[in-house]
């Protein structure tokens, strides 16, 4: 528990907000929110640096709702992933300020103050490059997008240079300088990765689509192509998984800004 949300919870005993059985409660709950149809883990930003999660995908509406609730008064920005348009239009009347990315299927409410740039985004949390190999692969890609904005990264999307017209690629490279991770989405043979492993100095996290004629066995092909590439900088995460390869380079942008900073060790 951080001194802001002590502060908040005793702000809400002396106002009569809170029970003295409730404050009690919330003190000795090593950092779980008990809502009834989940364990929402308060103490995850302190000890993995991002606050928890929700995966929208068979939760009601309700449920979330009361996830969320839990989130936002602990002072934690909320993300989901995998919601349907039907769940957002339903919670935004509760959470009016959330944003709701009909493509990436991700619902993000901004809580805590930062020093934001476009799109609400951190410049003291990293930069971030997203690239896609094809419009087709957007979807994920829009998810790992917003995912490193809800971590607090700057982030810059190129779109569609794949290995079919490489020039395309080169093109963009400035795009990508300065970059302290760059997260590759590509169905198909999954060879973007490499390619761009070749041009960039900082991880590059690699995920695959499932888009892909027979033959891509639902990604799998460019799942096996990305896992065996000659790239030294290039590491694999699951098919269609935009939220881990999101989560994994806003983490390292984070930790590189702070390094720059002093405030860690490089």
């Amino acid at each position: 528990m951080n001194a802001q949300h002590l502060e908040k919870l005793a702000s809400r005993l002396l106002s009569g907000d809170l029970s003295l059985d409730g404050f009690v409660a919330q003190m000795t709950n090593h950092g779980i929110a008990d809502v009834g149809e989940a364990q929402v883990d308060l103490d995850r930003h302190r000890r993995c640096g991002f606050p928890e999660v929700v995966f929208a995908q068979g939760k009601t509406v309700e449920a979330m709702a009361k996830i969320f609730r839990a989130l936002i008064a602990h002072g934690a920005d909320v993300l989901a992933t995998r919601m349907t348009a039907e769940q957002a239009a339903e919670l935004q009347v509760e959470f009016p300020r959330a944003r709701y990315n009909p493509v990436g299927r991700t619902f993000r409410i901004a809580v805590k103050s930062c020093e934001p740039g476009k799109d609400g985004e951190c410049p003291a949390c990293g930069k971030v490059a997203i690239v896609t190999a094809g419009t087709s692969d957007l979807p994920v890609a829009e998810e790992a997008r917003e995912t490193a904005l809800w971590t607090g990264a700057q982030v810059s999307l190129v779109q569609d240079v794949g290995v079919a017209g490489p020039h395309r690629l080169k093109a963009n490279l400035p795009l990508l300088e300065g970059a302290d991770a760059v997260v590759v989405v590509a169905g198909m043979e999954g060879a973007l990765p490499s390619v761009v492993g070749g041009y960039v100095d900082c991880p590059v996290i690699a995920v695959p689509t499932s888009i892909g004629y027979g033959a891509s066995f639902g990604g799998v092909a460019a799942l096996l192509g990305m896992l065996n590439s000659c790239a030294s900088n290039v590491t694999v995460v699951n098919i269609d998984a935009g939220f881990k390869g999101g989560y994994v380079a806003g983490l390292i942008a984070r930790n590189s800004a702070r390094a720059r900073k002093g405030e860690i060790a490089n």
